[in-house]
């Protein structure tokens, strides 16, 4: 078992497993660090950062939904100043691999903060969060159409240089995601992260009105993970060379290697480790046994197996 390769790469970044947390679900990794060195985790993905400090949205902010959950937190956060004080240290401390996660309000915003990245030391790549409301544009998400989204990534390439890997991580609720794959592939991404949350709402019976203060928020959980699957294996069989960071609904090494077949190059966990914030270790284990299992002699043979079955 020690001699298996558990490696993975995004562009020109090599990882030494392929599980990393979800944006969001464990802010910078401090709270995770009570329970486990974050060294052990292939990389630890930031909670969305902004230019500016954050309050997020009205409560209540979660509910819980059948195999899954809610969230309208509104990218609450520190703002960039403080993220590049307080955070980014401190996690080069734990040596941990860092994935900065950022979000914009405008394409310009976007730009703002890749160039404040740029020369940041300990930075592993770039994950550019696009479902995010255009302010500037009736509010519609950079995500959900391909000049949008395009017009992001153009920007963050322009502003970070060619160091950093750029991952853009979109949004199911559209059309055809693999449009909108293809559009920011060709503005200039390094990788991908499929999929966000979904859209949904939850109305309490008892006051019959919406239970989030916000009204709608992202439904996340073993719910979404069959939409995951499909659309990490539509995007990998368009584009097979394009890295694919794979989530929705992982909770164990069986989900982890149902979206690493259909072509996820790395696994993010998020909603599991609310319950269990040991979640990422087991799954890391759990995942590489079962490849061991099944004859593989390194990760990266496993990515997107099920094409090569199926073909």
């Amino acid at each position: 078992m020690n001699s298996f390769d558990f490696s993975t790469k995004i562009a020109s970044k090599r990882f030494e497993n392929p599980i990393f947390t979800a944006s969001g679900c464990a802010s910078s990794g401090q709270e995770l660090s009570q329970f486990f060195p974050l060294s052990e985790i292939g990389a630890i993905v930031t909670k969305s950062i902004m230019n500016k400090p954050r309050t997020g949205r009205i409560t209540p902010r979660m509910a819980e939904t059948p195999s899954g959950m809610l969230n309208s937190i509104g990218l609450q956060g520190p703002g960039i100043d403080l993220f590049l004080e307080r955070d980014i240290p401190w996690l080069v401390e734990n040596k941990a691999k860092v994935v900065v996660s950022i979000a914009g309000e405008s394409v310009d915003e976007y730009g703002v903060l890749a160039r404040r990245l740029r020369a940041v030391q300990g930075i592993s790549a770039i994950e550019v969060n696009i479902s995010c409301p255009n302010v500037e544009n009736r509010g519609q998400v950079f995500a959900c159409q391909p000049d949008t989204a395009s017009a992001v990534i153009e920007t963050v390439r322009r502003n970070i240089g060619g160091e950093l890997p750029i991952i853009a991580k979109l949004s199911p609720d559209v059309t055809d995601i693999v449009e909108i794959a293809a559009s920011v592939i060709k503005a200039g991404v390094d990788g991908l992260a499929l999929i966000n949350t979904l859209l949904g709402m939850v109305i309490d019976l008892n006051t019959m009105q919406p239970k989030l203060g916000g009204k709608t928020g992202g439904l996340s959980g073993p719910a979404i993970r069959p939409i995951a699957v499909r659309a990490i294996y539509q995007v990998h069989q368009a584009f097979p060379n394009t890295p694919i960071v794979g989530m929705g609904g992982v909770s164990n090494g069986r989900d982890a290697l149902e979206l690493v077949l259909a072509g996820a190059t790395a696994i993010s966990v998020g909603t599991a480790t609310f319950s269990d914030p040991t979640a990422v270790i087991k799954i890391r284990d759990e995942l590489k046994s079962l490849l061991i299992e099944r004859g593989f002699t390194d990760f990266k043979s496993a990515i997107g197996y099920a094409h090569r079955q199926s073909a």
